[in-house]
């Protein structure tokens, strides 16, 4: 194995980096959804969100954690805003996720870099700011300087994005939102709180701060807008949600914050605060949302997220459907990490479902409407901790793509917690410009 990998394995090891937490264990305490179980997310460090029903714990390093994928018609818009340094040229994306150690180990990123010149790849998702709420490298920035949040795990950002540029590479920074807990520390004033007045944190005692309060709206749209000023193209949105933990019922929103707003209705708001912040600024939007969500339901009341109307805001909407997090009998599939392709086929179909009643219920409402290019997540790592498995690998991730293709979608993202890929399972770099 060469040296770059063992380090790049090492550092997920030593960070617990994860996107989402995997699946309890049998036994493990239940999240109050019907369908998503407590440590949905990833805890420590490098984090991606997983799907509902199973998050990710720490795996051996032969392992890694998931993302998030979803399917929808690809409607590509190129946001016109009167500024012309604000018009957005879309790239359709096959990308890989990238940890803040990774991206910031001169090394490693060669090695990446040359396998997306060489293979299908056009994309890399950075974490800008960490599943422990650390912004990865020096930004100026007002609150970023006041709360000290900067850990210098990129040591050059600048130099890295000219580099990626170099190779015609698409850079998306991903932004984890509502759980941050060195925010929440820092500032307590803007993370949720109990009936009693502490602070609520969730099994892996970490806080989360308050979905509702402004404040952590401008603070988000600060770091990411100085994403975009470095180089990154597009701005992803972690947790987007609310956590589901059962301690959450005693947690108290104050009526002047919610002011009759339900958790769906403040997550929407949000995302649309955003994408009016940032697109303006030449910014794509795009958010990470929980397979569960599609179809609706109690799940997706629980996170705040309503699948049509986030995707009739945004750019992109990623939903994570890795096989690994969906559990025995979901689409009929008796293991579904054991069959990625039906998998991957069933869910983005159902995602298809969902957005074209979107769209039909916002036509009859006489109601313009736009639906945002669905981008999943997909999984390039072995969910060891399942009862049921399978190993995943060239054939397995192959798979996973194809079905993408096939429901009728173009783009996909990798996730693997270990940035440790299999290459070989892409196809080589086409002879056309990747923005094409």
């Amino acid at each position: 194995m060469k040296k770059w990998m063992i380090m790049a394995l090492l550092a997920a090891v030593l960070t617990g980096c994860q996107r989402y937490e995997a699946a309890p264990e049998h036994g493990a305490e239940a999240e109050i959804g019907t369908g998503i179980e407590t440590g949905m997310e990833s805890g420590t460090g490098i984090e991606h969100t997983e799907e509902p029903g199973a998050e990710s714990k720490e795996e051996s390093a032969e392992e890694d954690q998931s993302g998030s994928p979803d399917g929808n018609p690809q409607i590509y818009i190129t946001q016109e805003t009167g500024d012309p340094a604000a018009e957005r040229t879309p790239v359709k994306v096959k990308g890989i996720y990238v940890s803040a150690y990774v991206a910031g180990t001169e090394a490693m990123m060669d090695e990446i870099i040359r396998q997306i010149d060489e293979t299908e790849l056009n994309a890399v998702v950075i974490d800008v700011k960490d599943d422990n709420g650390r912004i990865t490298f020096d930004m100026d920035s007002p609150t970023v300087k006041e709360i000290n949040a900067a850990k210098d795990y990129i040591p050059d950002m600048e130099a890295l994005a000219a580099r990626l540029k170099e190779h015609d590479i698409y850079m998306i920074a991903r932004i984890p939102a509502f759980r941050d807990p060195y925010l929440a520390e820092a500032k307590p004033e803007w993370c949720c709180k109990r009936k009693d007045g502490s602070i609520f944190r969730d099994r892996n005692k970490l806080a989360w701060v308050n979905p509702y309060k402004k404040e952590v709206w401008d603070y988000l749209i600060e770091v990411a807008k100085k994403a975009g000023e470095l180089g990154f193209d597009e701005i992803q949105f972690d947790y987007i949600r609310f956590c589901t933990e059962k301690g959450m019922g005693n947690v108290v929103f104050d009526e002047a914050d919610t002011l009759g707003r339900d958790r769906q209705d403040i997550i929407l708001e949000f995302v649309e605060y955003a994408y009016e912040e940032l697109a303006k600024e030449g910014l794509f939007v795009s958010a990470d949302v929980f397979g569960a969500v599609i179809g609706g339901g109690t799940d997706a009341e629980l996170v705040g997220q309503d699948y049509g109307e986030m995707a009739g805001v945004l750019d992109y909407i990623c939903p994570m459907i890795y096989p690994s997090h969906y559990g025995d009998g979901n689409f009929g599939i008796a293991h579904p990490d054991t069959e990625p392709y039906q998998t991957i086929y069933a869910a983005l179909g159902g995602s298809k479902r969902d957005l074209e009643g979107y769209l039909a219920s916002a036509s009859l409402a006489s109601r313009e409407a736009k639906a945002a290019v669905v981008r999943p997540w997909l999984q390039d790592f072995t969910a060891s901790y399942l009862k049921h498995h399978i190993k995943y690998g060239p054939e397995q991730v192959r798979a996973q793509i194809q079905a993408v293709y096939d429901a009728g979608y173009e783009e996909w993202i990798l996730w693997s917690a270990a940035v440790k890929y299999h290459y070989d399972g892409l196809l080589p770099a086409e002879a056309e410009s990747r923005t094409e």
